[in-house]
């Protein structure tokens, strides 16, 4: 009993602080309930009903699949199904092509009065039909305005003899992990659910595309929540729910949403471009990697390097260099790549700003003036390396062998006059070291951390002063193909003088 009566005894100190100590205020600001909030927010929500029509060959089916003419084409044939005669054109009626519709179901919100609505594009994409449902039970034939794959977002409009209820967008980077969200949409078609929960992270990049910028959340998200609204407690819209991480399919307490910030470039221009306009710079770039950081001398790894820069592009006319590491944009600290490519895409086309490159250790001011992204042409895909064998001398360093490059080499390797460096003829992938699975023969090490090099014996200079500086990694610049990158190469204690 004297255990108990201890345990009890300070439970009920413990309680008696948490009310009576102002310091603790982790349970101040917390709701006591919701049910106002969701009264004035549930209106402005709606359901996002599409249909796609799909042809169906009655007549592939019939045949089994196989091509005309096959023998197995007219095996299936004897066993059609009774009423398949044909016509009087010949040709069977039930093999004609018939209309599927394949129906789906999402969520979304009015954004103004007149009737605009966003919604996810994975919601819309491919419709034949798009109508959507408001809470007193009106439906209303919906018309596609806009629609952005990359984000995935989607803007529509339907006319109302009515004002429609509407909410506004909120600024999502005031809000904070541990901040109260609310949720509403349709999962699995249930109308109107309200859900709750916290921002558990922000700026999450989970692969989807190349702007990743979610808030996760911890409020309930199903299927069906698509398009719909992420709400703070100011009744403001902070997000619009998109994904799930789940790998049943339904919620597991991982939910993505784009941030409003982010969603309202985008919602902007396609209601006045039925498109989206993304800015562009002409580079093409990589992660500054803890090992490129070191083998700089860097403090951090913040940044993105520059691999290349297009001929006649804005980065070009700015000055900017091949191996320099972009940490800020517009007034904007460029912690990783991805923080690069947002900020780049949501600037103003046309628009002047400043960018900070740090070259050769340190920073300099750049002022860039912003092209418009051409969205219609793919990257070009990744080449395979050429043979360098039959080149002159050769000597290994790093367990990669080298050679200079001569007149036979560039002309079987196409390597332009301009290109110098020193050329890789054979990897030794067997050897372990990191780094070099990302290097190939024919490959040519322009730079070695950031120095050129025109020799072997440049980039055995560049190597022993990486390893008399202290660092454990160094940085190969490498032109391959008509293409430039960085590939950080690990060093070791026999590394050859």
């Amino acid at each position: 009993m004297m255990k108990i009566s201890k345990k009890l005894s300070g439970a009920i100190i413990v309680l008696f602080y948490m009310v009576a100590s102002p310091s603790l205020t982790f349970a101040q600001g917390t709701p006591g309930s919701f049910a106002d909030l969701a009264e004035e927010l549930k209106p402005a929500v709606v359901n996002v009903y599409t249909t796609q029509n799909i042809r169906v060959d009655r007549n592939r089916r019939r045949g089994g699949g196989f091509p005309p003419g096959s023998p197995f084409e007219d095996f299936f044939k004897r066993f059609s199904p009774p009423g398949a005669e044909n016509d009087d054109e010949g040709e069977s009626r039930n093999s004609r092509p018939r209309v599927q519709q394949r129906r789906s179901l999402g969520s979304g919100f009015i954004i103004a009065a007149e009737g605009i609505i966003v919604t996810n594009n994975h919601v819309i994409d491919d419709a034949d039909e798009i109508s959507i449902k408001l809470q007193d039970g009106t439906e209303l034939e919906a018309e596609l305005i806009g629609k952005d794959d990359k984000v995935d977002l989607a803007v529509l409009k339907v006319e109302s003899d009515e004002p429609l209820p509407f909410v506004k967008f909120g600024d999502d980077t005031k809000s904070r992990v541990g901040d109260w969200v609310l949720a509403i949409g349709n999962p699995f078609g249930q109308e109107g659910s309200v859900t709750a929960g916290i921002i558990s992270a922000k700026n999450r990049n989970i692969n989807s595309g190349p702007y990743d910028r979610y808030i996760q959340t911890d409020a309930a998200i199903n299927r069906g929540n698509s398009g719909g609204p992420m709400f703070n407690m100011n009744g403001e819209v902070i997000g619009i729910n998109t994904a799930i991480f789940s790998q049943s399919g339904g919620n597991i307490g991982i939910g993505f949403a784009v941030p409003s910030t982010q969603a309202q470039v985008i919602i902007e221009q396609l209601r006045e471009f039925g498109r989206t306009k993304r800015g562009r710079i002409g580079v093409r770039i990589t992660e500054v990697s803890d090992e490129i950081a070191e083998s700089l001398g860097l403090d951090n790894s913040n940044g993105a390097l520059v691999n290349s820069v297009e001929e006649d592009s804005p980065s070009e006319r700015a000055g900017v260099e091949f191996g320099d590491i972009i940490v800020e944009f517009d007034g904007a600290e460029v912690k990783e790549m991805r923080d690069l490519t947002s900020t780049v895409a949501n600037t103003e086309i046309g628009s002047t700003v400043d960018m900070v490159v740090l070259r050769d250790g340190k920073r300099k001011t750049l002022r860039i003036t912003i092209d418009e992204l051409d969205e219609s042409s793919d990257e070009d895909a990744e080449e395979t390396g050429d043979d360098g064998e039959g080149s002159s001398e050769t000597e290994t360093v790093l367990d990669l062998t080298l050679a200079e490059i001569d007149d036979e080499a560039r002309e079987r390797l196409d390597i332009d006059e301009d290109i110098n460096g020193v050329l890789i003829t054979a990897v030794d992938y067997g050897s372990g070291r990191e780094g070099l699975r990302r290097l190939r023969r024919g490959d040519v090490i322009v730079e070695v951390t950031q120095r050129d090099v025109s020799s072997i014996e440049d980039v055995k200079e560049r190597v022993e002063a990486q390893k008399n500086a202290g660092r454990s990694v160094v940085l190969l610049s490498i032109f391959r193909r008509g293409e430039y990158a960085h590939v950080p190469v690990k060093l070791d204690e026999e590394d050859d003088d």
